[in-house]
């Protein structure tokens, strides 16, 4: 077995140092998500605020179900049909950008933002 040599043991500092630069970066800069939107089968089927607590049951793809919980300004999936409930154990998400995803029912649940604040600018300031 071969020992680690100082060349190494910069490169893996070096890739642990920018995976804690870029987990910063994205807790830091993104934003507090505004609203739900709920797909099947890449269609929309529901858009719901953030800022209500709320149930809502899930028609997935072909009679099955999932649960969505929306409370304290979180989402997450509480329930599904789905055999290995990955999506259940996906835990919250509250932040633009972050989703759950059932494969198996074909279901997304995806974090936007507040699409007024971003109507002030036109495509070449973006």
């Amino acid at each position: 077995m071969k020992k680690f040599d100082r060349n190494d043991l910069i490169l893996i500092s070096s890739f642990i140092l920018a995976s804690a630069v870029i987990l910063i970066g994205v807790f830091l800069f993104s934003g507090k998500g505004a609203t739900v939107v709920v797909s099947v089968d890449g269609s929309e089927v529901i858009s719901l605020p953030l800022s209500e607590d709320t149930t809502y049951n899930i028609g997935g793809y072909h009679g099955s179900e999932n649960i969505l919980e929306i409370k304290d300004g979180k989402a997450h999936l509480t329930g599904a049909s789905c055999p290995d409930k990955l999506c259940v154990n996906m835990g919250y998400i509250s932040k633009e950008g972050q989703s759950i995803i059932c494969l198996p029912n074909k279901v997304v649940i995806e974090i936007k933002g507040n699409t007024k604040e971003k109507e002030n600018f036109d495509t070449i300031s973006e």
